[in-house]
């Protein structure tokens, strides 16, 4: 986008020669067009945006046809622009983010007394599951936990959920493509077992196990509910009491930011 509007030649601003300086304004340019938009102006005109920032009025065109080359901005047939998929779908998960951060903790409290083990929830961060929030079980001598802010690993549960209902496939499967062949099957497999069945279970090398259910929210997945005890403490049997608890505590929770999950199939996974 950067640099089809440097070709202009319109401002200064925008000479290549700038070089770094002229990207950080170009964003700084864009911000400003961005927050234009609102509930009582949910659509502008490229003209009406040259008038309000000072620009140019090809300068302000230019800058709004590469905002809708990058569904960042759509055009309407009326010539206006107004906010675009991109913007649609990042407002509506940062919403989601927010309340399901809020409800959660509470469900992940009552959660993790009923089965003895520590809840994590996960968000969706710039190419994988990041923790957000934890709530430990305290009652026991040991203590399986993660740290808030740890970014998982492609092969845990959480992201066996994350890949199995992220919207953008295609974006998954180019994630996804640089494993090695042998992995890249297994993890296949395993995601599309947790789409069927509605959940994910893994057993580590360290004995750890862990269970991971996904939450949505009215514009879909939101995040990732997950359980981690060592395994003589959390079954990953598909009949364990601990995974019908997990599921129920995420059932809730979806229903409580206003989503629905899919269907799910009633056949057994095989174990890991």
């Amino acid at each position: 986008m950067t640099d089809a509007i440097n070709r202009s030649g319109e401002e200064a601003e925008f000479q290549p020669d700038v070089g770094a300086a002229t990207d950080i304004r170009a964003v700084g340019r864009v911000a400003q067009i961005l927050g234009l938009f609102s509930p009582t102006q949910p659509q502008l005109s490229a003209s009406a945006v040259a008038v309000r920032l000072n620009l140019n009025r090809t300068t302000a065109y230019r800058y709004c046809m590469s905002l809708t080359a990058a569904q960042i901005l759509q055009r309407l047939d009326s010539g206006e622009f107004a906010p675009g998929p991109v913007l649609l779908q990042l407002g509506a998960f940062a919403l989601g983010r927010r309340d399901v951060l809020a409800l959660a903790p509470a469900h992940m409290r009552a959660l993790s007394v009923a089965t003895g083990a520590t809840a994590v929830l996960s968000l969706w961060g710039a190419t994988g599951p990041v923790v957000s929030a934890v709530a430990d079980n305290t009652q026991r001598d040991i203590v399986v936990t993660v740290r808030v802010g740890t970014h998982l690993a492609m092969d845990t549960a959480q992201a066996r959920v994350f890949y199995a209902y992220h919207p953008d496939q295609l974006y998954i499967e180019r994630l996804l493509a640089n494993l090695p062949h042998h992995e890249h099957r297994q993890l296949i497999t395993a995601i599309e077992h947790a789409r069927a069945q509605g959940y994910a279970t893994v057993t580590n090398a360290r004995g750890i196990a862990i269970l991971a259910a996904p939450i949505f929210d009215n514009a879909g997945l939101a995040a990732a509910l997950a359980l981690l005890s060592t395994r003589d403490v959390l079954s990953t049997d598909p009949h364990s009491a601990e995974l019908r608890a997990l599921r129920r505590t995420a059932g809730d929770i979806t229903r409580e930011l206003g989503g629905s999950a899919p269907e799910f199939s009633a056949t057994d996974p095989p174990g890991d």
